[in-house]
C-alpha cells in the first residue's frame, strides 16, 4: 500500500493546508511562452478534438527520454524535504555527468547532502525521494525503453508502478488502475468532459519556437463538492507548430479522501539539439499525507544541459 501511493503522488505530478509553494521549482510552461492575439488561431483550421487526439496518442513526448541513451549530457538535480512548518529539514545537490560514450557511466562531479534524508537502515526518510531517485536517475539508462515489461505486481519489482507513471506523463487522460483513484485520471473521457474546460492559444516557445498552448482546466463555476471530487485540477501542453511535437507539460492535481491528502504539481520542459527533443528541465512541488506514516513535503528541479551526440553503439 504504501508503495502505491508513493507511486501516485510522485507521479501526480498541492492542499493549502500544509502546502507552500515555491515558484522557482514550479515554472508553468506558460512562463516560457509569449502568447499571440486569441484571433491568429482562427485562421489554423484546428478543434479541441485535434489537440486531445494528440495527447492521447502521442509518442514523441516519451521517444525524447529515449533518445537521451544516444547522448552524453550533464544533470544538475536539487532536492528539498520539508517539515511540518514549510521549513527546509533535508537538502540534496548533485551534478552528474552522464557519458554515453561506448558503456554508459554515470560520474558525481558534485554530491551534497544534508539533514533529515535517511532512515537508520540507510533507506530515504521519504517515498517521494526514493521514487525520484529510481525514476529520473535510471530515465536515461533503462526504465524508458521500448515496450517495457509492465512486471507482475508481485513482491520485489516496482515494474507495475513505473509504468503507471509513464501513463500518467506520456499519456494523460488514459486510465491507470491505482487504488481509491479508479477512472479519475480519464479526464477526456465522455463523462469527465463536462467538468472542464479546453482552450488553445497561439505563442512562441523559447523566444523562437511557434507553438500552440493546449489548456485543460476545471470549470470554475462548479460547485466546491464536485471540485473536491476531480483529481486533475488542471494539464497544460505546448505543441510545436510545425510538427506537432510535445515541448511541454504540466500538471496540477489534487485529491483526498478518508485515506489520504495529496497536492502536486509536475513539469517537464523539451529542447532541440540537432534534430533531437531533449528533456531539459523537470520540476516537482507535492505534499501528501497517509494515516499512521510521516507526512511528506518534498520539492525537486532537474536541469539537463551540455548535451553531446554519440556514436551509434
Amino acid at each position: 500500500m504504501k508503495k502505491i501511493l508513493a507511486f501516485l503522488i510522485f507521479a501526480s505530478l498541492f492542499h493549502n493546508s500544509f502546502g507552500q509553494e515555491i515558484p522557482r521549482f514550479n515554472p508553468d510552461t506558460i512562463k516560457t511562452i509569449t502568447l499571440d492575439s486569441v484571433v491568429n488561431i482562427k485562421a489554423e483550421r484546428l478543434n479541441i478534438e485535434t489537440f486531445i487526439n494528440r495527447v492521447v496518442n502521442d509518442t514523441s513526448f516519451y521517444e525524447s527520454f529515449r533518445d537521451m541513451k544516444r547522448y552524453s549530457f550533464i544533470a544538475e538535480n536539487r532536492i528539498y524535504s520539508y517539515d511540518k512548518k514549510n521549513k527546509v529539514d533535508g537538502k540534496i545537490y548533485r551534478k552528474i555527468r552522464h557519458n554515453n560514450a561506448g558503456q554508459y557511466k554515470m560520474e558525481y562531479l558534485v554530491k551534497e547532502e544534508s539533514g533529515n534524508l535517511y532512515k537508520k537502515n540507510g533507506k530515504y526518510q521519504l517515498y517521494t525521494i526514493e521514487m525520484f531517485d529510481y525514476i529520473f536517475m535510471n530515465a536515461y539508462n533503462t526504465d524508458f525503453v521500448p515496450n517495457a515489461s509492465a512486471g507482475d505486481g508481485k513482491g520485489g519489482t516496482n515494474e507495475s508502478y513505473k509504468n503507471k507513471l509513464k501513463t500518467l506523463i506520456f499519456n494523460p487522460g488514459r486510465p491507470v488502475k491505482v487504488p481509491f483513484i479508479g477512472s479519475k485520471t480519464e479526464i477526456f473521457s465522455a463523462n469527465m468532459r463536462q467538468y472542464y474546460d479546453y482552450s488553445f492559444t497561439s505563442g512562441t516557445y523559447l523566444d523562437s519556437i511557434p507553438v500552440y498552448r493546449f489548456k485543460v482546466a476545471v470549470k470554475p463555476d462548479l460547485s466546491s463538492w464536485t471540485k473536491d471530487g476531480i483529481m486533475i485540477k488542471e494539464l497544460v501542453t505546448i505543441f510545436d507548430k510545425r510538427n506537432f511535437n510535445i515541448l511541454g507539460r504540466y500538471v496540477d492535481m489534487k485529491y483526498s479522501n478518508m485515506l489520504f491528502d495529496f497536492d502536486v504539481q509536475m513539469n517537464i520542459e523539451m529542447g532541440y539539439f540537432g534534430e533531437d527533443k531533449l528533456p531539459t528541465k523537470i520540476t516537482y512541488q507535492g505534499n501528501w499525507d497517509y494515516p499512521f506514516k510521516k507526512e511528506e513535503r518534498a520539492s525537486f528541479l532537474i536541469v539537463h544541459k551540455d548535451y553531446k551526440l554519440e556514436k551509434a553503439k
